[in-house]
């Protein structure tokens, strides 16, 4: 298996012992593609039959009506389609829609994307707020925010407001002012690794997934921050590490106390594995059991997502 050998020897110590062979025989295989109906351009059984109609084998993902997925080998004459250039169709593996299903924002409110390119996530909320309300979209990376902005634009989400900033500025500007926060963090982006591909993993190290972490913790006290009372926080990476994981939504429980609750999940997935309890001699709060841990199978990659609430009026 070509991983770094300190990855996997970490991820012996994460997955459990019965999935570790399907987990490492996951990162080489040629998963179906994933698309998601954007309905503010379109319903989801009008895209579903122009897709049908030219040639495309849908199948139903089971996670939600508006996703479907595709033969791999159909990825290319997909995005060749007017569906996809129209913008009534995005491509978004399964794991990466969860977060804002989870999430759940509602016409009207105000809503942040704290680490939003390149738009996914952000267009997928868009849809669910039928373009009303505010959303606003962050990210400090120039050539990231500008792509960002032509995704939303292409997807039909003109309303959403971008801004080329740092998250971690963003609490401290804009002190509880959303009903609800995505923060989608970077991550080392453990999930994406490719044994066929070593540029998808060359700059890992345990000291990345550490630098990572201390950029999590910071991110995570901004969106709090951001977060009004009675508004619901979703945290996720697509990384396995537990400093990156239950590792950095500790910290934040540690230093707001009784302020957060950790809301249940209710994904019933057969590729949910349990939070960590502890990782190298550190407990993790009993309430990091409401967190859940996507492990990659055959369609979804790697996942990790923690609802969050403030507690108050």
């Amino acid at each position: 298996m070509n991983l770094p050998a300190a990855f996997l020897d970490r991820l012996a110590r994460i997955v459990p012992a019965d999935r570790f062979d399907a987990v490492i025989a996951s990162f080489s295989t040629d998963k179906p593609v994933a698309l998601r109906v954007n309905t503010l351009k379109a319903e989801s059984s009008a895209v579903a039959a122009e897709l049908a109609a030219a040639g495309f084998a849908l199948q139903p993902s089971g996670l939600s009506p508006l996703a479907w997925i595709v033969p791999f080998e159909a990825k290319r004459a997909l995005t060749e389609t007017e569906a996809f250039y129209a913008g009534r169709i995005y491509l978004q593996n399964l794991s990466s829609q969860l977060a804002p299903i989870v999430l759940g924002p509602e016409a009207g409110e105000t809503v942040l994307d704290l680490a939003a390119a390149p738009g996914g996530k952000t267009s997928q909320m868009a849809a669910m707020m039928r373009g009303e309300g505010r959303l606003s979209a962050v990210e400090p990376v120039r050539d990231r925010f500008f792509r960002l902005k032509a995704n939303l634009e292409q997807q039909g989400a003109g309303f959403v407001k971008c801004y080329l900033t740092d998250g971690r500025s963003v609490g401290g500007k804009c002190p509880e002012m959303f009903d609800r926060v995505l923060l989608d963090a970077p991550c080392s982006s453990e999930a994406r690794f490719d044994p066929r591909d070593p540029a998808s993993f060359e700059h890992w190290s345990p000291r990345k997934v550490s630098d990572c972490a201390h950029k999590q913790k910071r991110l995570l006290q901004s969106a709090w921050a951001a977060l009004k009372p009675g508004g619901r926080l979703l945290y996720s990476t697509c990384s396995f590490a537990p400093e990156e994981n239950e590792g950095a939504v500790a910290a934040l429980l540690k230093q707001v106390g009784e302020q957060a609750s950790v809301l249940p999940i209710g994904l019933d997935l057969p590729n949910r594995q349990p939070t960590l309890a502890e990782w190298d001699g550190k407990r993790y709060p009993d309430a990091l059991a409401h967190a859940v841990r996507v492990l990659p199978d055959a369609v979804m990659d790697g996942f990790f997502l923690c609802l969050l609430e403030k507690r108050g009026a």
